[in-house]
């Protein structure tokens, strides 16, 4: 039985973590070949259960060929390439090039994973790959071979600790990502993740759709773009452990349309990275995924906010994790929030706080637009919601939102949208605590619906500290460690400030000089 505490993914990664350290590998190099051999495993437990179900079918009056196992979803894995050959070679024979051997003939005759399969196995010791294979052998199978998905998860997760900086690049943690599924509902349509990483997004969506009875298969379709080869090839690998399948493609997203974007999705999330400089917008200049105009600030966070925008159709919606500083940037960036708050698309803000992610201890914010809330009631509203106060301490560094707080944030929403709330997860107790009648309320220190109008009197802000404000009665306790993150990211908003100041003045100063002269 696979337990539902994690106990198996934290035992099987201790044990490939010691490995690692006996290895003399980085991190980073011991990461795709593990992903790696857990794909493979899967795969050919897939094929498995594919052959045995043809093998005992009658009326085939041919032998049984890879279309046979591709009309079932099943990828063909020929002999030299099954897991447990592999594992049972003799003594010495289980080696680096073997086992990149197998990987290239999975390639050979799936040719939708040509090169995306890790072939870099002999860096591994052979007395290490060997046990390696034996630790990923010990994975119970359980019926539909989700457990593969989850353990995968568990050492994208792992694997993004331990590689610092680089780790946040390819992983969003999953309660975060679980939380922006949840209030966007993607239930049906086409989803676009234009900084998809390890594809996170993609897995909780295609969950989402299962835990509401429906097949994800035939109800959403996948599409991401990703710059680095070898995060595309995570990703890849990651959709293949969990069932699915996406169009995921390798490019820079600020210079290259690779999905034709524009007005075609009904779902787009992101986590894209924050106040990226020395982007060429001169490149960007005529590029119709910026309706609002091309901010003069040194940051992308606007650029990427008009590319999630103006990928949506009509009625689509859109959720992303955003810098803090974004909700009160000033200049131009402030022009293109007042356009975007004009265009009555902003739904809601969720205020995150500090420890969420592996590699920073900074907090964030989430956005979410509906451009098909501007026939509703909600038109002319935006619901701000403080969840810095939730979640559940993992560690001294590390905080995450259980699943009980994941469903009674996303049921805020709910009362916010008049939409029935769940409770699959027993959040609905924390909601009457709360809400008692079941409808929405504005909460002092917890949720607020503002009007454009009260959002226009506080410069157009989006920070939901602005509108939320604190509980009534809250302890007036004093957190060292609380202050001095706030106090890093005011810091970090006037120093965008200062730059954007320094960017007028030299503007300004020719004019001057002129006018002088």
């Amino acid at each position: 039985m696979v337990s539902n505490n994690g106990e198996l993914e934290a035992r099987l990664w201790g044990t490939a973590d010691q490995l690692r350290a006996n290895s003399g590998l980085k991190s980073s190099e011991y990461s795709t070949p593990v992903l790696g051999l857990i794909f493979l495993r899967y795969a050919d437990y897939k094929f498995g259960l594919a052959e045995k179900e043809l093998s005992g079918k009658k009326g085939l009056r041919h032998a049984i060929t890879k279309d046979n196992y591709q009309a079932q979803g099943v990828l063909f894995i020929p002999e030299t390439a099954r897991f447990q050959k592999i594992l049972n070679l003799p003594e010495g024979f289980l080696t680096g090039q073997v086992v990149n051997d197998a990987m290239k003939a999975i390639e050979t005759e799936n040719p939708n994973l040509n090169g995306i399969l890790p072939k870099n196995f002999t860096s591994i010791e052979n007395t290490t790959l060997v046990e390696l294979f034996k630790m990923i052998s010990s994975i119970p199978i359980d019926s539909e071979g989700d457990v593969f998905g989850k353990i995968y998860e568990y050492f994208l997760q792992e694997f993004a600790m331990t590689e610092g900086h680089k780790g946040g690049e390819f992983y969003t943690p999953t309660s975060l990502v679980k939380l922006i599924v949840e209030i966007m509902e993607p239930y049906h349509g086409l989803i676009l993740d234009p900084a998809c990483g390890s594809g996170g997004m993609f897995v909780q969506s295609a969950k989402f759709v299962q835990n509401h009875k429906k097949n994800p298969d035939s109800e959403i379709a996948i599409f991401g773009e990703e710059k680095t080869g070898d995060t595309v090839r995570l990703c890849k690998m990651n959709l293949a452990v969990h069932g699915l399948e996406g169009d995921i493609k390798e490019g820079n997203t600020y210079y290259e349309d690779l999905h034709d974007t524009v007005g075609k999705f009904d779902f787009v999330m992101a986590n894209p990275p924050f106040n990226v400089d020395s982007i060429d917008k001169e490149r960007l200049k005529d590029d119709k995924r910026f309706p609002f105009g091309l901010p003069k600030t040194d940051n992308g966070n606007y650029l990427w906010i008009q590319l999630f925008y103006s990928s949506l159709n009509a009625t689509g919606r859109a959720g992303f994790v955003m810098a803090n500083s974004a909700t009160d940037a000033r200049s131009t960036e402030l022009d293109i929030r007042q356009k975007l708050l004009n265009s009555k698309v902003v739904d809601v803000v969720v205020a995150i706080g500090s420890n969420m992610f592996y590699t920073v201890t900074l907090p964030c914010t989430l956005w979410f637009l509906d451009k098909g809330k501007k026939k509703s009631d909600r038109a002319d509203k935006v619901l701000f919601l403080d969840a810095r106060n939730t979640f559940k301490q993992i560690d001294r560094a590390h905080r995450e939102f259980t699943p009980q707080q994941v469903e009674y944030l996303a049921n805020i929403v709910r009362l916010y949208r008049d939409e029935a709330i769940e409770n699959t997860q027993n959040s609905a107790e924390l909601l009457k605590e709360k809400f008692p009648v079941g409808k929405y309320i504005n909460i002092p220190g917890l949720c607020k619906i503002a009007s454009l109008k009260e959002i226009e009197l506080q410069g157009w802000s989006l920070n939901p500290g602005r509108y939320v404000g604190v509980a009534d009665g809250a302890p007036d306790d004093f957190d060292f460690k609380e202050r001095l993150e706030k106090l890093n990211e005011e810091l970090e908003k006037l120093n965008i400030e200062a730059n954007t100041l320094q960017e007028r003045i030299a503007e300004n100063i020719p004019k001057l000089l002129e006018v002088i002269g």
